[in-house]
């Protein structure tokens, strides 16, 4: 996930982004694209329109689970296991044995997810409030977790042996939330480059890690008959700049000098993306890239988005109701699908339905963050989710599941708090729109702008001075970040604004009459006898 994206790199992706003819043209003779209103060009894919649904949703959770948060150190592992001197990689030659020896492949045969229970895991979600659920199909590191036709490493032929997206599709379904599922493979190409080197200093010095393995190479080991290229995708040249861990953000966009990937690989990706989407027909899907896959190099991300499109029409007897998102969107292209937010959140309102992805740790398991209580609090999540609510947009969460398949009691207690604060507020986010403006107080007065893909999270705080709106019908819901500590005015609410007629104020999980005062300038609102929760109260104002 973490990719931030240069300035001059952005320039470049939006040049390419120009251009209509593609330098690889993917086949789509072994899995053919849907016939139906779309086409894969750009000017087609304009014609989306995200569904009701989705906007009225709201709120959605995600399990970013793969052989990764096996170890149980976080982010990037498979990538940072082979950078000598990089915390993975001291930890992967004391747990595991040197990369040369012990390499990611191994790692996944480490995997066994013998504590998975996706159905008790998608009720508690649900109960949290999630309006539709996420899985990860896969990760840079290019394992499939289904029975993949195109894919030989797979969760069913090696690690756990269990077709792990079937299994959520399944809890999804009894629980009655639309699927979602992300795709992070395109980039597989670059992201794995570091299994191609060695260290530089030491023992081990100019000895090549496992990157460059080969079927032959797998006799007599638990791989036999299985390719490590096929999972590593290393038998090309290594991008220029490789040596340089970070030099992976700035080529992102398939640019600056990053190693081109092959006709081969485009294909491949396509297939096992249309396989995946003929298989589990999700509700959603999220790229992980530039806009969509291999793009502007290849049109397997346009193919893709039109088979996705169309294919789900055919299911809906006509409708579009499907829901593909991307990062760092033009405006054009916010036109052909749903702009993902990682990290952040624009500071103002968006005319088009958008969405968060974030998390409450990193993305995949990090053992120290449970260690050291460095969890985000309901509190926070609660606050993000009315924010971005507030801004025509969703917020997708993940909640960090360990390699056996379990989440700890932290993550447990995160998911209860945030449920209990629903039981009573629910209908202040469910199926809302945003009002005239988003909000008022300190954090609304302040620019937080967007880098990259986002990464704007948490730079501006919030507080009980701190008022978020959204509406229903004739009904405003005026959320405070926090308990009041004096009585609570609104200058968006005064009596001046025809607009503001107000009939009845009632604050949500409380008994008590609001004592409140329409003035020329502002609404007051005085502060109740008792607070019904101390994350944010939520006062329903049904305007005549």
């Amino acid at each position: 996930m973490k990719v931030v994206l240069s300035i001059s790199a952005l320039l470049l992706c939006f040049a390419l982004q120009a251009q209509t003819t593609y330098t690889l043209t993917v086949r789509t003779t072994d899995e053919p694209i849907a016939k139906g209103a779309y086409e894969p060009t750009l000017e087609s894919l304009q014609k989306y329109q995200a569904p009701e649904w989705f906007r009225n949703a709201k709120f959605g959770i995600w399990a970013h689970w793969g052989p990764q948060c096996q170890p149980g150190q976080g982010d990037w592992y498979a990538r940072m296991m082979y950078r000598q001197g990089s915390h993975p990689y001291n930890w992967h030659v004391q747990n595991y044995g040197h990369p040369s020896k012990f390499g990611f492949k191994d790692v996944i045969n480490t995997w066994k997810a013998e504590k998975w229970e996706p159905e008790k895991l998608v009720a508690l979600y649900k109960r949290a409030g999630a309006q539709y659920f996420f899985a990860m199909a896969n990760h840079h590191d290019n394992l499939d977790m289904w029975n993949s036709k195109y894919q030989s490493w797979n969760s069913v032929q090696v690690g756990p042996h269990k077709d792990i997206l079937a299994g959520w599709a399944q809890a999804a379904k009894k629980y009655n939330l639309p699927l979602g599922l992300s795709i992070h493979a395109a980039h597989a190409w670059s992201w794995m480059e570091t299994a191609q080197q060695s260290d530089k200093e030491g023992e081990y010095a100019g000895v090549p890690y496992d990157g460059k393995l080969s079927a032959a190479d797998g006799k007599g080991t638990w791989w036999e008959g299985l390719d490590p290229q096929e999972l590593y995708a290393q038998n090309h040249p290594l991008s220029e700049g490789s040596e340089n861990i970070n030099k992976i953000h700035s080529q992102w966009t398939w640019g600056n000098g990053v190693a081109m990937p092959s006709l081969e690989y485009c294909e491949k990706f396509y297939n096992r993306t249309a396989d995946l989407i003929n298989q589990f027909h999700p509700d959603l899907l999220y790229f992980d890239d530039t806009f969509l896959p291999l793009f502007p190099v290849s049109d397997a991300g346009l193919k893709i988005a039109a088979h996705f499109y169309n294919s789900n029409m055919a299911r809906h007897k006509g409708r579009l109701e499907a829901v593909l998102l991307g990062k760092v969107l033009t405006e054009e292209q916010k036109k052909s699908l749903v702009w993902d937010v990682e990290r952040g959140a624009p500071d103002q309102i968006q005319t088009k339905a958008w969405q968060t992805c974030t998390c409450i740790g990193e993305w995949h398991y990090k053992n120290s963050i449970y260690d050291n209580n460095g969890y985000r609090s309901s509190r926070e999540v609660i606050h993000s989710l009315i924010d971005i609510v507030s801004k025509n947009g969703n917020l997708l969460l993940n909640i960090p599941v360990r390699g056996d398949g379990s989440i700890d009691e932290k993550e447990i207690a995160i998911l209860e708090n945030i449920a209990a604060w629903m039981d009573i507020n629910k209908e202040s986010i469910f199926d809302t729109r945003p009002w005239i403006v988003f909000g008022e107080g300190p954090s609304a007065e302040m620019k937080n702008p967007i880098t990259a893909q986002g990464f704007n999270e948490g730079k501006i705080k919030f507080s009980a001075k701190d008022i978020r709106f959204n509406a229903k019908g004739k009904v405003l819901y005026a959320t405070v970040l926090g308990p009041p500590l004096e009585a609570v005015v609104i200058k968006n609410l005064g009596a001046a604004t025809s607009q503001n007629q107000i009939k009845t104020i009632k604050l949500l999980g409380s008994k008590e009459p609001v004592k409140w005062a329409q003035h020329n300038d502002h609404l007051k609102i005085e502060k109740p006898a008792v607070f019904p929760n101390d994350i944010a109260l939520v006062y329903k104002i049904t305007l005549r």
